[in-house]
């Protein structure tokens, strides 16, 4: 029995049978000629990581307007050009099938989400706050406003620079609220 044809396909194969027995030319190189996706790509923008508070630089190889390869960028002081597993699978974000597209919510009790336009969503969001503000408003022992409630809190990410954190600060202070937090302190 002589041996298979479609193992003369596999690499190793290939090297200890060739010329090439240290696997540095041919024996390493696949049968079919394959451009890299960052090779086609019309474009490459800078941009950071979105999982943690690292701010790995990356670089977003990006085709006829969509994102084709995400990359480590090794202009970046933080990274040099490294990413974490999450990082890397980033890519996933922008073009995986779990991504939604659309506000999903779930009434009180209810046990099937529902596809809401953003409009909607937002003014539900803003009749809470100022509901939870109306009835959560705190007076001190003298009748005078304190100018603050319990009613809602902010919770930040780990992913969100100082200027977002300012922002959300200057936001939820305003408010009202006194119970803020950012989970990279957590």
């Amino acid at each position: 029995m002589g041996t298979p044809t479609w193992i003369g396909s596999w690499p190793v194969y290939r090297q200890l049978t060739g010329a090439d027995r240290r696997g540095l030319g041919a024996a390493a190189k696949s049968g079919r000629n394959r451009v890299a996706r960052t090779a086609t790509a019309d474009s490459v923008v800078k941009s950071v990581c979105p999982y943690c508070a690292v701010g790995c630089g990356q670089k977003v190889y990006v085709k006829d307007s969509k994102v084709i390869q995400i990359e480590g960028d090794p202009d970046s002081p933080v990274s040099r050009g490294r990413l974490c597993p999450k990082g890397s699978a980033s890519l996933q974000l922008t073009t995986g099938d779990a991504r939604q597209y659309q506000v999903l919510y779930r009434r009180p009790f209810g046990t099937k989400w529902e596809s809401l336009d953003l409009d909607t969503a937002m003014d539900m969001i803003a009749d809470r706050v100022l509901a939870a503000r109306r009835h959560g408003w705190q007076w001190d022992v003298d009748g005078n406003r304190t100018r603050r409630t319990l009613g809602f809190a902010s919770l930040g990410g780990a992913t969100l620079d100082n200027e977002e954190n300012y922002l959300i600060k200057k936001l939820f202070t305003a408010l009202g609220a006194i119970q803020i937090e950012n989970q990279a302190r957590i």
